[in-house]
This record gives C-alpha cells, structure tokens and sequence, in this order.
C-alpha cells in the first residue's frame, strides 16, 4: 500500500484513543525511530506518538516486556507497539492484542502478553497481521517495526478495527514468558538481577512480599551474596536519604521492586551487571 492517510472507522473499535506509543530496542541512532514517526505521521498526521522507551538492551524480550507491562500504570488508552524482535525475517508471527482499552502490536515472542494483562485484566481478542495492504510497499525482512507494526498501528489508532488488520487467532496460544523467580527459602531470598538504571541502581526480582516473608523493617542490616564477589553489607530503608551519603541501601524502587541502591553513588559497581545473575539477600 502507499502511505495514504488511513480512513475512520465506526465508534468502538478496540484500543482507539488517536495515541500510539512506542517501545523498542533500536536506540536513537541510526535514524530507527525517527523513521518510526515519519511513517505514523504520513499515515495520521494528527495521531499522537508517544516514546516510552527506545533503550531496552539489544535483543533482551523479557526485560522490554516487563518495562512495557510496568509503563501501562500510566499510558493513556491506545495502540502500543513493541518491537524487541531477534526473530525478525523467521517464521515468528506479527500480531496485535486487545485488551481493555488498548490494542499491542508487535511480534509473538512473549513481549507483549504481560503488558496486555496489565493493561486489560484479560486478552479480548488477538490477529494474525495477514494484510499487507495495511503494510508498507515492498517491506524489507529485517525492519519490521517499521514496515509492518507501525503502519498497522495508526491505521488502528486512526479508526480501523482490529479484525480489518488481520485474522483472528485464539490468545491462549500466544507466547508466553517466564517471569523472574523470587525465591524464600529458609530466611533468605534468592533474587535475580533484574537491570541497572543510569544511575546505577540495580533492580532485583523481588518486591514487597518479599520484604514481608523475610520480616524486614525499614533500618534493619541486609546482606547481599552475589557469585565471585564479596558479601555486600546493606541497610532496609524507605529513602536514598536515610543514610549517610555512600552508603549502600536496599529499598522499594518507583516500579515497585527491590533494588540496591548507594547514596549519591553507584551500586553497580558494587554488584556487576550481569542482568540474570542470581543475588541472595538475607536480613543481617
């Protein structure tokens, strides 16, 4: 198809609000998402586009579909694509969910099941994106987002209903994730480390059921056993600011998860980034 406007279709329509937002792994270079929006403003040029996150690692599925499940607390209703897509060009399928008020779009590997169920409670209906006359012209195999999921998305986001942009498949046979395992077990917690934000904090797998299972209390002393390093001492604490500035803390991070963290500094250093490396916390 060219990149005409798309055409409105009737009230109703799963997840239309005029919003897209878009999570990827592509970066800011190269041109990848600035292309994103050229073609959603060329099909919609009144459609809003909103970047939720374009730093996902490289290739890394899970933590992109925990960081788009974490973002519905706050997207507004509307298409979402994600695309963290290392089976770009192979015989993995490119599909869009219903859910609520919000329709996902982007590939089925697992990225996009966790953040439908945040968004919806439960899937609605899913497609198959058989219609290349919703794609763009000659569509190359290895950009994806670029030719298939956002043309696909504003037209849904411009009116178009979900059984127009593909045939209806059934969404219990979606890829499915394993989520991060948080693990208590004889007054400690096995733990997986999660990510490091650029402040380097690092954000574990657990959360505040399992500060409750260990019977923690904000100022209690932590320990942290991490392969190959050497026990770390930490505090349970509320703020950065309950303690003295370099000191290493444990606390509830905005996401809701654990997360070691030191005041004015950087726990990373501290504890590595091998994301997927297993951390023992105990009270100390």
């Amino acid at each position: 198809m060219s990149l005409a406007a798309g055409h409105a279709g009737e009230a109703g329509r799963p997840g239309h609000d005029g919003c897209l937002t878009l999570t990827t792994d592509y970066g800011y270079g190269a041109g990848f998402v600035g292309t994103l929006h050229a073609v959603a403003f060329r099909i919609a040029p009144t459609l809003k586009v909103i970047d939720l996150d374009h730093s996902v690692p490289p290739q890394d599925v899970r933590l992109g579909a925990l960081r788009l499940e974490r973002f519905m607390r706050f997207a507004p209703p509307g298409v979402h694509v994600g695309v963290v897509d290392p089976g770009v060009g192979s015989s993995r399928r490119a599909v869009a969910i219903a859910a609520g008020a919000h329709v996902f779009v982007g590939p089925d590997n697992g990225l996009l099941p966790w953040a439908a169920e945040a968004a919806g409670g439960a899937f609605v209906r899913a497609v198959l994106l058989d219609r290349p006359q919703f794609w763009l012209d000659s569509p190359s195999r290895t950009f994806d987002g670029r030719d298939v999921f956002v043309p696909v998305a504003a037209h849904l986001a411009s009116g178009r209903h979900l059984d127009e942009v593909g045939s209806e498949i059934d969404p219990a046979g979606l890829v499915r994730l394993v989520r991060p395992a948080a693990l208590v077990d004889d007054g400690s917690a096995t733990l997986e480390l999660l990510q490091v934000d650029g402040f380097g904090n690092v954000q574990l797998s657990g959360d505040e059921t399992t500060v409750a299972a260990l019977g923690l209390h904000h100022g209690d002393p932590v320990r942290l056993d991490v392969a190959g390093r050497a026990p770390l001492e930490a505090t349970y604490v509320e703020t950065f600011a309950a303690v003295a500035r370099g000191s290493t803390v444990v606390l509830i991070d905005s996401d809701g998860c654990l997360a070691v963290s030191v005041n004015c500094g950087r726990a990373d250093t501290l504890l590595g980034d091998p994301a997927g490396a297993t951390i023992r916390l105990r009270p100390g």
